[in-house]
């Protein structure tokens, strides 16, 4: 492993675990002031995206950045406000019916308005070529910005959440939401303008990752069970678990799709007699490429026998 290969393996995995990150964070969010898993959360991930391709062509990408995930805030309130309020009072199981049909609502809706094909959604002049050089390989700028927003992302709801009033209201109505509605505070109202919020957020990596990877109806899908993996790996509810976890999974998925590796192949540079007759030969063959897809999930196994609350997870609902 050539220190090349490592360096720009490692950027890549934080850029693309940074995007998953701006994922969860959402969805984390609403799980743990609400208790739901919200199915539908990556298809408001693909709003995002095929909102800031339309509007990119009218205002531009710079306003795009603000006025999608806007957008897609204010469906998402929508939708808590006349929808998932009225199931609430039955339990989890009608809620996550209900996301999990918004989710084929918004795929059909988005094959009807945009199509079937992939969008030409681009990337700005700014973002375009490479940021540095790096041992002859160049890296990307639009990657460069993927990682620079989700800080700032991370930076800002921190913020939020402790230094201001309404963050501070947010987590009094997590732990006791009597209390805080007998003192005034609309609760009902909070958990609409936090579903929103975590919608919002799943908007904002629409923008950035549709134009970094590709829009298509298919984005959702693609997403949507590896967000679910980082959520409980990194404990469920907890949004510095979502960081880690995202980082965590980015970084060796990236190193594992590069490393064409099997166990095949050691034996046989140890000099070990290796064939097809082999007992095992077609597992021995496997390379750690071919298997990267399933190692989110190997982790997400091991996490639930060992450690259920997550890497850094408090509840145990």
């Amino acid at each position: 492993m050539t220190l090349e290969f490592f360096t720009i393996s490692l950027l890549n995995g934080v850029s693309y675990g940074l995007l998953l990150f701006m994922l969860s964070s959402g969805l984390t969010l609403i799980f743990s002031m609400m208790g739901v898993l919200n199915f539908a959360h990556t298809s408001f991930y693909m709003l995002g995206a095929y909102f800031a391709y339309t509007l990119s062509g009218v205002v531009g990408f710079w306003a795009a950045l603000f006025l999608s995930p806007l957008l897609v805030g204010v469906l998402g309130a929508l939708f808590e406000r006349y929808s998932l309020r009225r199931v609430h009072k039955f339990g989890h199981v009608p809620e996550l019916l209900v996301t999990f049909g918004l989710s084929y609502l918004i795929l059909e809706v988005v094959q009807l308005v945009w199509g079937r094909g992939t969008v030409p959604y681009g990337l700005p002049t700014a973002l375009q070529g490479p940021l540095f050089t790096l041992y002859g390989t160049q890296f990307p700028r639009s990657r460069s910005f993927v990682m620079l927003v989700a800080l700032l992302m991370l930076l800002a709801v921190w913020l939020l959440l402790t230094r201001t009033r309404i963050g501070l209201v947010i987590q009094a109505a997590l732990k006791n939401p009597e209390m805080v509605e007998a003192l005034g505070h609309n609760v009902p109202r909070v958990f609409m303008l936090v579903f929103g919020g975590g919608c919002a957020l799943a908007g904002l990596a629409g923008v950035i990752g549709g134009n970094t990877y590709v829009t298509e109806p298919a984005m959702a899908m693609s997403v949507g069970s590896i967000i679910f993996v980082v959520v409980v790996v990194g404990g469920m509810g907890s949004l510095a678990g979502a960081f880690v976890a995202s980082l965590l999974i980015g970084v060796v998925q990236t190193f594992a799709v590069a490393i064409d590796w099997s166990l095949a192949s050691t034996l046989a540079s140890l000099g070990s007699p290796v064939d097809e007759n082999t007992f095992g030969w077609p597992l021995l063959r496997l390379t750690v490429s071919q298997i990267a897809p399933i190692l989110p999930y190997l982790f997400l196994v091991l996490i639930l026998i060992f450690r259920p609350k997550g890497l850094l997870g408090t509840r145990g609902d």
